[in-house]
């Protein structure tokens, strides 16, 4: 995620819940314009409370964006790849939005609320340009819907790990059993009306809640105090990126970028060419779905390190037999759950296939040896 601890608090953006992170003692950082927690204590510790017990997160830095009115569907279907008119009530999909020649904006969560009201949730990073993006596509081509920018509407709180249901159940009466992944319902969690949503990014079960950002806090509290006998633990940025990292999750600005189309990233299945009417993209993710199923040029892979040292975005993957370089890595940290460094790269599809032998990262000059495994690295029982 390439976070460093570094915070200016006179020009970055707070969270409703930001004296509550200085007030736990939290290590601040600038992330996308916002003052983030990066850890509380330990990050690894964090992380492994969120894979054996519950984490709590502060996602309010992210973007939400309404889309509404009788042909928000169509809009929708427009402007992104992925087939929005198509989902039910109540549910969620991942999709993404892409340029005309098929690079990737960025990758989103649309979540329908009813049958003309979606809310589309961004990356903090990208939130503007997402909104931008779809207000062009919506203006442009006529449809009846409007778009609203509703960041400053919500606060998010994400509890993630396997007693994550647990705990979110002592606070509200919503069907928690019934509620499928990649699902939301309107609910009120501890007393605090919210979007119940069973999606992540750490690859557990686990429940993000949309709130007014007036309610964030005592959110907050409640959740800390129905979990305290179930292992929950305040976690920072840190923590969420080697979660995601392990569970496979691609990152914009890493694994997703303007110049890579969904199949450069394997993830092909979101566009949906075969969806009614044209959408923003179509004829170049139509030839790019061709090039993937001929024979990619790169492969997204997952590589785990034989000895200790780790790998960062953007060292060179590389042929130990002659020092070819063959990939790049994309995202890198030391893995808590396998207890090895490990990495997401594009590498040439002759050394793609898991087992691979001969691959080595270039660290700093030094040629360190790695498994090409496949994705992701961590899966959770289900």
């Amino acid at each position: 995620m390439g976070v460093r601890p570094v915070s200016n608090p006179s020009t970055a953006r707070h969270t409703a819940l930001d004296a509550l992170h200085r007030a736990l003692g939290a290590t601040m950082t600038d992330f996308a314009g916002w003052d983030m927690p990066l850890r509380y204590g330990s990050e690894r510790d964090e992380h492994n409370a969120v894979r054996n017990g519950a984490g709590l997160f502060d996602l309010s830095h992210m973007g939400e964006i309404t889309v509404t009115g009788p042909q928000a569907p169509e809009a929708l279907d427009y402007a992104l790849v992925g087939h929005l008119s198509a989902l039910a009530v109540g549910r969620a999909r991942y999709t993404m939005i892409c340029t005309p020649d098929g690079g990737i904006l960025d990758d989103l969560i649309v979540y329908r609320l009813d049958d003309s009201v979606f809310m589309i949730v961004a990356n903090a990073s990208n939130a503007q340009v997402v909104l931008d993006a779809v207000t062009e596509r919506v203006r442009t081509q006529g449809f009846d819907a409007a778009v609203r920018d509703d960041r400053d509407a919500y606060a998010l709180i994400a509890v993630q790990g396997p007693e994550s249901p647990g705990i979110l159940a002592s606070l509200t009466d919503a069907d928690l059993d019934g509620l499928k992944y990649y699902a939301g319902l309107p609910g009120t969690v501890a007393g605090a009306p919210a979007l119940i949503a069973r999606t992540g990014y750490t690859g557990e079960d686990g429940f993000e809640l949309f709130v007014a950002p007036g309610h964030a806090e005592p959110l907050w509290q409640a959740l800390t105090a129905a979990g305290a006998g179930a292992g929950l633990v305040p976690c920072g940025l840190s923590c969420r990126d080697t979660l995601r990292l392990e569970a496979g999750m691609p990152l914009y600005g890493h694994e997703l970028t303007a110049s890579t189309t969904p199949y450069d990233a394997g993830l092909g299945r979101v566009v949906r060419l075969g969806k009614p009417g044209d959408f923003v993209g179509r004829e170049a993710l139509a030839a790019a779905a061709e090039r993937a199923a001929a024979s990619p040029p790169r492969k997204l892979v997952g590589l785990v390190a034989e000895g200790r040292r780790v790998p960062r975005a953007g060292y060179p993957v590389i042929a130990e037999a002659d020092g070819t370089v063959i990939g790049e890595v994309t995202s890198g940290a030391p893995s808590p759950t396998l207890g090895r460094p490990i990495a997401m790269a594009y590498v040439d599809a002759a050394q793609a296939e898991p087992g691979t032998a001969g691959v080595a990262v270039d660290i700093r000059g030094s040629h360190e040896p790695y498994a090409v495994v496949a994705l992701p690295f961590y899966q959770r029982k289900r």
